[in-house]
């Protein structure tokens, strides 16, 4: 259920609330409100005060029975004898959104087509887009003439309800609603502004497989006979369509269209400039000559008074940024009077701009005026300014201190997990490109990771700051951040800090001994995967265990990725019986053989069977059962297992004890096979036997009868 909405009054009025009217509504009692449909005088107020409630709940996602949905709708269609023209329209949504079924349908629709066939224009209107949704292909066979008289209606609601059924037809039913072409485009020349926006999109959608079809629709539409701004705004995209799909003149290097895009430039309606500006902006291959008029023109909206045209202004012109940097470079002055927008996203968008078209000697003012600017946006613009910093600081590599301060500034200050990995990222990302940018830039992840509280970057900033941090003049300085996140830190960051550590002390000699130290104090961690590291590790920088002849094989162990499959891997060490020779990872095979499609589906069910407690390939499940009856001395003189089925669940999966049965059918006898497996280790399940002798009782009369209706099975009903 939503939360109610609280309205406040003014202070003058003693702070008294008001609460919606849906606070607390329940589906039950508006349902048995919803008999009023049924009064004999109909208080219209009333009526569609109930609808308003039962739009509300079908619209917070609460689903009527069909019992309910049915009882609803019948209750609905009493009320065409209303003459209201409120509680007729609230009935033409009900009968929408309830969907009903093709049976009754059939109530409905000789209401719905007198409604169509109505003076008053309203009901026609409504009652065309309502028939179009419940109605099926043979039905709209006999209602098709009055739908092609109601596109070329006088009345533009008229006509427009039409045209946007035969958008919904066309889903459903495209032959039907092919056949109105002529209609269609008849209604394209009609001077209402959405009657010819609909039908453009209408006949568009017509032809829209054809695409010769659509350019000729499109040479025939840009000679000037579309006015409506709406209208004009989609021809524009068809046109950029056709553009795409034909590609550059190969004799005159022109663009077929580009005439039309540019003399939409100069159109007297504002949304037909910003389109066609985007569309010239996002011709494939466009070059600065054709940029020029679009880019002038998005200069001039970075000025408007209106916020929806700055901000569509520099949207615009911040994507040609990203290939055309050189061609808004003329707008960065107006760009940065937007730094100070009211509208953040304006503001966001205009200093990422500017940072991608920005020279070196404008960075260090850029990073003043983003200093407070930070903390005014949500995480999200956050996200886009950092990464656009860190294009520009990898096209300017001499600003990396200034840039490199300001990411880790930003670093320690409040935000989500999405805008902090944001940011560490592009700090990796700098370290790695700028080499002068490392020393820097692995202090400010230690002093982040002092403070972090999303795990999955503390581990990242460990892995990454074991591989570089040998590597720096000073590796020793580094340790004092990691072993912190091995007593402050959970158990996952602090595996990480043990493998970080060990990979110090593999590559400096120096910091070895120290290491030792360190992990050895890791032995007594409270978590198995700290303990079992650290052991590693210490046996591996101390010679006692061998992953290889050479100390450059340790290296490559601790640092190399893993070369076999973890499928591989995985199965080798199920495998492996303890025993004097250890387990080598060298035996692992590296190729991964593809799994048979029936080996995957019994492997993927859970199963307490033999089958799963083989080590090893297993040729097939009955096999191996074959191999466990045979070897109990009671089952021994039954002769060959013919067949055994899948396990069948006996208990709920939710139980304290989980116990299944499988079923093995011989020539001349059939064994039930019990398995129990208890689910809650602190518990101890005593006098086994008792409960399975009860559960035989229950399930062997089933499991026999089962056996003699089954005709393949020879000997069948012997138990």
């Amino acid at each position: 259920m939503a939360q109610p909405l609280v309205v406040k009054k003014d202070d003058d009025l003693d702070e008294e609330e008001y609460y919606s009217p849906f606070l607390g509504i329940e589906k039950g009692a508006v349902l048995q409100e919803a008999r009023v449909f049924h009064d004999p005088q109909l208080d219209a107020r009333r009526c569609c005060q109930v609808i308003t409630k039962l739009l509300y709940l079908l619209n917070q996602g609460d689903t009527f029975t069909k019992v309910e949905a049915t009882e609803v709708f019948f209750a609905t269609t009493k009320l065409f004898q209303s003459k209201d023209a409120g509680l007729r329209r609230m009935v033409y949504l009900m009968i929408k959104e309830l969907s009903p079924s093709a049976d009754e349908v059939i109530i409905v629709t000789s209401s719905l087509m007198k409604d169509m066939n109505s003076k008053t224009d309203m009901y026609r209107a409504n009652a065309i887009r309502v028939l179009c949704r419940i109605i099926d292909s043979t039905l709209l066979t006999q209602i098709e003439r009055y739908l092609k008289q109601a596109i070329v209606d006088k009345n533009p609601v008229v006509a427009s309800a039409a045209l946007v059924s035969g958008i919904y037809l066309l889903q459903t039913s495209p032959e039907v609603v092919k056949r109105w072409s002529n209609e269609v485009q008849e209604a394209v020349q009609s001077r209402a502004a959405l009657v010819q926006f609909h039908a453009l999109a209408l006949l568009h959608q017509i032809r829209q497989n054809d695409r010769l079809a659509v350019s000729k629709l499109v040479t025939s539409l840009t000679r000037g006979s579309v006015r409506s701004p709406l209208a004009q705004c989609l021809l524009i995209r068809y046109t950029s369509q056709v553009i795409r799909e034909s590609g550059m003149n190969t004799q005159g290097g022109d663009r077929p269209f580009f005439d039309f895009l540019e003399s939409c430039l100069r159109n007297k309606a504002e949304m037909v400039i910003l389109e066609a500006a985007r569309a010239i902006t996002d011709l494939n291959g466009v070059t600065s000559r054709e940029l020029t008029p679009a880019i002038t023109v998005l200069q001039l909206f970075l000025s408007s008074s209106k916020p929806v045209l700055r901000f569509a202004a520099v949207r615009t012109l911040n994507k040609v940024a990203s290939t055309h940097p050189l061609a808004v470079t003329n707008c960065n002055i107006d760009m940065e009077s937007l730094i100070s927008d009211q509208n953040r996203s304006i503001a966001t968008l205009a200093i990422t701009t500017l940072l991608k078209t920005g020279n070196e000697s404008s960075v260090d003012r850029l990073m003043k005026q983003m200093t407070n600017f930070m903390s005014d946006i949500a995480d999200e613009f956050k996200i886009v300014v950092v990464e656009a910093i860190r294009s520009l600081c990898l096209k300017f590599p001499l600003k990396y201190r200034s840039l490199m301060n300001f990411l880790s500034n930003i670093l320690r200050e409040e935000g989500g997990f999405e805008y902090k990995k944001a940011i560490v990222d592009s700090i990796i990302i700098l370290i790695r490109d700028i080499p002068d940018a490392k020393e820097s830039g692995l202090f400010h992840l230690c002093e982040f990771i002092e403070d972090c509280e999303f795990t999955y970057l503390s581990t990242q900033i460990l892995h990454f700051l074991g591989n570089e941090g040998p590597k720096t003049s000073d590796p020793s300085k580094y340790i004092r951040y990691i072993y912190n996140r091995v007593i402050l830190e959970n158990a996952t960051v602090r595996a990480s800090a043990v493998s970080t550590l060990a990979k110090f002390g593999a590559l400096v000699d120096a910091l070895k001994p120290r290491i030792f130290v360190l992990l050895r104090r890791c032995l007594f961690d409270g978590d198995d995967e700290v303990r079992d590291r650290a052991t590693l590790y210490i046996k591996l920088l101390d010679g006692e265990a061998t992953v290889g002849e050479t100390e450059k094989d340790v290296t490559d162990f601790l640092f190399g990725s893993l070369d076999v499959p973890l499928a591989n891997l995985e199965a080798s060490l199920r495998n492996y019986e303890p025993s004097e020779v250890p387990f080598d990872i060298s035996s692992v095979p590296k190729e991964t053989k593809s799994q048979p499609l029936a080996e995957k589906k019994a492997t993927g069910k859970k199963s307490t069977g033999p089958a799963s407690a083989v080590n090893g390939p297993v040729p097939t499940i009955d096999a191996s059962y074959e191999k466990l009856l045979s070897s109990i001395p009671e089952f021994a003189g039954f002769g060959k297992l013919f067949k055994s089925s899948t396990p069948f669940e006996l208990t709920e999966a939710e139980t304290e004890y989980s116990v299944n049965v499988v079923k093995h059918i011989y020539d001349g006898h059939v064994v039930l096979q019990y398995n129990c497996t208890n689910t809650i280790p602190e518990q101890l399940l005593e006098e086994v036997s008792n409960f399975f002798h009860v559960i035989c009782l229950q399930y062997v009369l089933f499991f026999s009868v089962s056996a003699f209706l089954n005709s393949s099975i020879p000997g069948r009903g012997v138990c």
